[in-house]
């Protein structure tokens, strides 16, 4: 009778069952274990990532180079659009606390604005990051790649504030064009389970004359020295290398060829972008559900605006993995 009466006064300590374990609500226990496993899978492709950068090390593209676009500027602008691009995500967090402080005060009139400048942020963030892609696929300057899968790229030393400073060429600019018909190959007209993608702009020959007839112009190739430069060759080596070794024309990046260098980069660049990316665009969704709701009045009548925090606890989360993927991808 004694260890009864001993067992229940142990168990009316600890919790005995109910909608509200750890005094969170149903939902947004479900929405924490939602994003621990989430944040399992970006930790998991991160590492990847992390793993795969280790290896190339001595190949592997650098940051400075190739995130250099700003819209509507033409110049070299390394990391300036990716860090407005932050910001916004990083202050649409901002707007997303002010939302739920709001709520918690049943402040109908400042949720409806904080959760649209969220809106906007996001919708802001997915547009940038759209254009981005598009500017890595279609590409600056153009390359040649090699039997061996480098990347070989064209340029001159310029001298910028009194110092030698290798400045990138065009492949457009130096290519001399060579009259005679270039011919797509199809499954029609030759093996007939392959096929060929978009044929480049020149072709390797062209690039070679074009390199022979600007002496001024060398090639680097994709390995990094000990200063933490790029290779750059000299005269009679990059002819040879184009000469010997050049392959293919490549312009721009994509899921088989990369002109910054290894293309696994741009694998992991597509992947992991694109899924933060989905990821934004599927909690501007749900933002805009609730939104409308808010206006509608519908959490004022359940008198409380749960349904804004649980939101915000994934806008956070979200937030938090970019802070996460722009430090990998583009500062280390």
């Amino acid at each position: 009778m004694d260890t009864t009466v001993a067992n229940t006064g142990t168990e009316g300590k600890t919790w005995g069952g109910g909608n509200e374990p750890l005094k969170a609500s149903y939902g947004k226990m479900m929405m924490w274990f939602f994003i621990v496993s989430d944040a399992l899978t970006f930790s998991g492709f991160l590492a990847a990532y992390g793993f795969s950068r280790f290896k190339f090390i001595g190949s592997w593209p650098i940051a400075d180079e190739v995130f250099t676009h700003v819209p509507f500027f033409h110049g070299n602008y390394p990391m300036i659009y990716v860090a407005f691009m932050t910001f916004i995500l990083i202050m649409s967090s901002v707007t997303m606390v002010l939302a739920v402080d709001a709520g918690h005060h049943m402040q109908k009139a400042k949720v409806t604005f904080y959760m649209f400048l969220t809106i906007i942020g996001g919708l802001i963030f997915v547009g940038s990051q759209a254009w981005e892609w598009a500017t890595f696929i279609q590409g600056d300057y153009g390359a040649v790649q090699t039997k061996g899968g480098n990347i070989l790229q064209f340029g001159e030393y310029q001298t910028v504030d009194g110092q030698e400073v290798f400045k990138r060429v065009a492949i457009s600019d130096i290519a001399v064009s060579e009259h005679g018909e270039r011919v797509q190959h199809e499954r029609k007209s030759g093996i007939w389970f392959l096929s060929e993608g978009t044929l480049p702009s020149y072709t390797v020959s062209e690039v070679y004359h074009g390199l022979e007839a600007n002496p001024n112009v060398l090639v680097r190739t994709q390995d990094i020295n000990a200063e933490g430069e790029k290779t750059v060759l000299s005269r009679e080596e990059s002819l040879m290398q184009i000469k010997n070794n050049g392959q293919l024309v490549v312009e721009g990046a994509n899921l088989h060829v990369n002109e910054y260098g290894t293309s696994l980069f741009a694998d992991f660049f597509f992947f992991i972008t694109g899924f933060h990316g989905f990821h934004v665009f599927s909690g501007v969704v749900i933002n805009i559900i609730i939104f409308f709701n808010v206006i509608l009045g519908t959490y004022e009548r359940r008198g409380s605006y749960e349904m804004v925090e649980k939101v915000g606890l994934y806008w956070h989360f979200v937030d938090l993995v970019w802070v996460f993927v722009f430090t990998f991808f583009y500062l280390v």
